[in-house]
């Protein structure tokens, strides 16, 4: 599989984006991160090709725009991504996550409709595998006592996203909650 690499910078630091001919997001990673990015395609895509190439414009302003004051400019960023279904489903389930609002790995659970309490494990399995920091929203599982625990990218960036989410929000007068079980 051909695919594009970008460095995008960001307060976090640098970004690494993956795209496909199609400009859809498959892989965002930060820039100290190279060797899971590529594993990670590796995993999901078994043999591919990274041409460094500039970000397509509009992902590129939907994320300037998400760091600065516009933080559901996110939503307009297409993403592919492979993985397995049950990957697939707690991906997109993250994405419905409100902006400035936070859930848990047993409420994410529950709103994909496992009942064993211990599917929080398999949940939380599938979130540590996403490929798209930021666009796909991991940042916003907490865990249930409010720990900001197993964000692959470090929990001084999971901690800012929040921070910067919620910030904003304020701002625009959106409602607040602390945590979100069924979003």
């Amino acid at each position: 599989m051909k695919m594009s690499l970008s460095e995008l910078d960001s307060p976090l630091g640098t970004m690494l984006l993956v795209t496909d001919e199609r400009e859809q997001v498959r892989a965002l990673h930060f820039g100290d991160r190279m060797e899971r990015i590529h594993r990670s395609l590796r995993e999901h895509y078994g043999a591919h090709e990274l041409t460094e190439a500039p970000a397509p414009a509009a992902v590129a302003a939907a994320l300037r725009r998400y760091f600065g004051d516009d933080v559901q400019a996110l939503d307009s960023i297409n993403v592919a991504t492979a993985g397995t279904d049950l990957q697939r489903d707690v991906w997109a389930a993250l994405r419905r996550i409100p902006v400035g609002q936070t859930t848990t790995y047993r409420a994410l659970g529950r709103l994909l409709g496992f009942t064993d309490p211990r599917a929080a494990i398999d949940v939380g399995a599938a979130i540590s595998a996403n490929p798209i920091a930021v666009i796909v929203p991991c940042h916003r599982v907490v865990a249930s006592n409010g720990e900001l625990k197993g964000y692959a990218w470090g929990p001084h960036r999971k901690r800012w996203l929040l921070e910067h989410e919620k910030a904003i929000q304020l701002q625009v007068g959106a409602p607040q909650s602390a945590s979100l079980p069924g979003f």
